[in-house]
């Protein structure tokens, strides 16, 4: 049996390995041309130990000094004594340059372009190099606006199918990516992207989920939630809160509604800014974060918005003196 293996570097660059039964996660790599930390490959140094995020295995031989029984217990790993039992996310201490890993780059065909308000554009790249595209769901791809040297960074919206994976663009006034689509991109126009990249993704559910999305953050969770469904479901409660500025910068609301429906423990609240909204919560995402959704600190928090939207929900989880199980986030800013 073969098991895939996620390696996260520090950088945020991800890359995929097989791993074979019976074969360590350190040999793997050095199969695949990826040089992980290692130095005696018998778990007596300590130099490969890395933290595995989510999945099973068994470790081999190895002595105290290398790894404690403390840090054994909470998750951390020899990736020259890790069998995988199942497949695994591991998060390498070290960056892919370091381990000599060049970036991913592939090339695909614009499938669709939908124009889903006047502030999100939605972007399906369509292609064979697509089925083979292996991410983690949160992550991001740099795509290079055609016709120029010039990449941006966009979020994955949802998984790989049928050889199609889709975008949600901010509709930036003057912006590159965004011109390009709304005025010359056309069915059938290449498009290259590079990634997979970034510590932004879904880890293991292990507890309830709160995720908070602003505008087109809203991308990276439907990708979440494209691979929870494909999972079979949560075994936890899963809350999206989704803020924007007007109803109209409202989109993707038929996915959250189907999301909604073929997961049972998953729900979802419209937030707006504007005092005009036809919605009844308006305002800011942090004033509509319900105590029971923070579970008493535990709970694992996703958010994805703008710098200010980070900052404001840091503030707040300070204000209320919650500390979360843990706290993953995504900054984003349009680019002209």
């Amino acid at each position: 049996m073969t098991y895939k293996i996620a390696l996260n570097f520090e950088d945020g660059v991800t890359r995929f390995i097989d791993c074979k039964t019976g074969e360590t996660v350190a040999d793997a790599a050095y199969r695949q041309g990826i040089n992980v930390p290692i130095d005696c490959r018998d778990g007596a140094c300590g130099a490969c130990k890395s933290s595995c995020e989510s999945g099973t295995y068994r470790l081999g031989e190895y002595i105290e000094d290398a790894l404690s029984e403390s840090e054994a217990q909470s998750g951390f790993v020899l990736t020259c004594q890790m069998h995988p039992q199942s497949d695994c996310v591991v998060r390498i201490p070290a960056s892919s340059q370091v381990c000599k890993i060049k970036q991913a780059q592939l090339t695909a065909a614009i499938a669709e372009v939908r124009q889903l308000s006047d502030s999100t554009i939605s972007l399906t790249l369509q292609g064979d190099g697509i089925s083979s595209l292996a991410f983690l769901p949160g992550q991001y791809a740099n795509l290079q606006v055609p016709g120029t040297t010039q990449h941006r960074a966009y979020s994955f919206s949802s998984m790989p199918k049928d050889k199609a994976v889709s975008f949600l663009i901010r509709n930036v006034p003057g912006g590159l990516m965004s011109g390009y689509l709304r005025e010359t991109a056309a069915p059938g126009a290449q498009v290259t992207l590079a990634g997979p990249l970034g510590s932004f993704y879904l880890r293991e559910i292990k507890r309830p989920v709160l995720m908070l999305a602003g505008g087109t953050g809203l991308a990276p969770f439907l990708a979440m939630l494209d691979k929870v469904v494909a999972d079979g479901g949560s075994p936890f409660p899963i809350h999206l809160i989704y803020g924007v500025n007007t109803d109209t910068d409202l989109v993707e609301l038929d996915k959250l509604e189907a999301f909604a429906k073929q997961i049972p423990n998953f729900s979802f609240a419209l937030v707006v800014v504007s005092a005009d909204s036809a919605q009844p919560k308006k305002g800011y995402v942090t004033q509509h974060i319900e105590p029971a959704q923070l579970n008493d600190g535990d709970v694992d928090i996703y958010l994805c918005g703008p710098p200010p939207m980070v900052e404001a929900v840091a503030n707040n989880l300070r204000e209320r003196a919650v500390q979360p199980a843990s706290f993953h986030y995504e900054k984003f800013a349009a680019s002209a």
